[in-house]
């Protein structure tokens, strides 16, 4: 993990409150892979803790990190305002990533859960494995983005909130509708979409990985603001807690209580 001031490449407006983020950082970029984030600095300097932001995608021949995110608070708000050419402190790549032990996986991301598994889904057709092998599953509110980046690369199964896309429900919904299967799930959202999963893993047999989303302070380790309750006992806190920034993000599905 490290620290680096990063130039920005582009930054898109893609729907409602969705941007899209690439820098130049060949530095973090060499060492990093699908699950993990970075933490992004504000010039504000009211504003000393950094923003947490999944991997989106990476394009590691020329260094360049594209990440997709919400703006949800005046942090990302004004990161938000930036453009190409301006300059962003940005530490990584943080955390553990996804285990790429799957020769039929099921991505399953639901609102902002669903940039990191871009990458995965790339990551694993890099790995060799066929589009009619990879099945995404992306849980929208009411308006798409990325899609057509994730159908050059996986089998792609829709659903929303209001079903304005796909079906009506809930990535699990759109699970049983399809009767998808496969020997590995992956996935990131909010805790409901997870604790779901949780039990759609222990009900189908199916292991899951899953990314957890929650609230950081340094983002480093050091606060211990992000703990989660785990079934096993820590190895750093000696509690059955994790760090979710440096133990995870990604943790095996009957590591946790949610």
């Amino acid at each position: 993990m490290i620290k680096v001031d990063a130039k920005i490449i582009d930054q898109i407006h893609l729907i409602e409150d969705i941007y899209s983020l690439t820098i130049e950082c060949p530095e973090i970029v060499k060492d990093a892979h699908s699950g993990q984030f970075v933490n992004l600095y504000t010039n504000d300097p009211s504003k000393l803790l950094p923003r947490p932001i999944s991997i989106c995608d990476l394009d590691k021949k020329n260094g360049f990190l594209r990440m997709v995110y919400r703006t949800a608070g005046e942090g990302t708000k004004q990161i938000s305002k930036l453009t190409a050419g301006d300059v962003i402190s940005v530490t990584g790549p943080v955390g553990n990533g996804y285990d790429l032990n799957s020769e039929k996986p099921i991505l399953m991301g639901g609102g902002i859960g669903i940039p990191p598994m871009l990458r995965l889904a790339k990551e694993l057709s890099e790995k060799g494995l066929k589009k009619e092998d990879i099945t995404v599953i992306l849980g929208y509110r009411d308006a798409t983005f990325l899609l057509e980046e994730f159908e050059e690369v996986a089998t792609v199964y829709i659903s929303s909130d209001t079903g304005s896309v796909g079906i009506k429900g809930n990535v699990i919904d759109a699970a049983k509708h399809y009767s998808l299967t496969g020997d590995m799930i992956y996935a990131c959202g909010p805790k409901p979409m997870l604790r779901a999963i949780q039990g759609f893993s222990a009900e189908t047999g199916i292991s899951a990985q899953i990314s957890l989303e929650e609230r950081m302070a340094c983002g480093i380790g050091a606060c211990l603001a992000c703990v989660t309750k785990t079934t096993s006992v820590d190895d750093h806190s000696k509690v059955k807690n994790a760090r979710i920034c440096v133990d995870g993000p990604v943790f095996y599905a009957e590591e946790v209580e949610l």
